[in-house]
């Protein structure tokens, strides 16, 4: 059995998909707080490195800056945490790394109804306790909100520079046309209970 928990605009407010808990009513769990405290540093780690490139080399610098570092943070955090930590979209950069899972899939085309529906994409999360061969395993997603400085590498005007930089570095890029707001993608956390 399946027990998956909606985490929607209120912070508080849970609701649980297998029953019918109030949001009043549901406990808190340490499993959502932890996933949030790990991608909080994920995104505030890459964010800064970002940041630093964007200011120090320009896009071509984040270009490759997201190329290593993004992966080399989410294995580390991986590494640290027990938690698998891994970045997820519909439309991925890099397929050998972020092509999601039938679950991640599924998830991510929720979070695009919910968008449609008029949820703040800042605030989407989607926790479940899945069945896997190996046991139950705890997964958590977090949507990824496409800001402004996405928008050079993800957006619909991309300079063709930092274009042919993404061509050669992501032979097999589905990730651009991004406008401001969109769901760029999510992160992706599991781990076994």
């Amino acid at each position: 059995m399946k027990t998956a928990i909606l985490i929607t605009a209120s912070a508080a407010s849970l609701l649980f998909a297998a029953g019918s808990l109030k949001a009043a009513d549901a406990p808190a769990n340490p499993n959502v707080d932890e996933a949030k405290g790990i991608i909080k540093q994920f995104a505030g780690q890459l964010q800064s490195e970002l940041k630093a490139s964007l200011d120090n080399g320009g896009p071509m610098k984040a270009v490759t800056v997201c190329e290593k570092r993004a992966p080399a943070i989410a294995a580390g955090l991986s590494k640290s945490t027990g938690w698998d930590v891994k970045r997820t979209s519909l439309k991925v950069r890099n397929t050998e790394l972020d092509t999601p899972d039938a679950w991640e899939k599924a998830v991510l085309e929720k979070f695009e109804s919910r968008k449609a529906a008029g949820e703040d994409v800042k605030t989407m999360a989607f926790a479940e306790v899945v069945e896997t061969a190996n046991g139950k395993e705890f997964r958590f997603m977090k949507a990824i909100p496409t800001q402004q400085a996405c928008l050079t590498c993800h957006g619909t005007e991309i300079p063709e520079e930092v274009a042919t930089a993404l061509d050669e570095h992501y032979p097999e890029d589905q990730a651009r046309g991004f406008s401001l707001g969109d769901i760029r993608g999510a992160f992706s956390l599991s781990k076994p209970l």
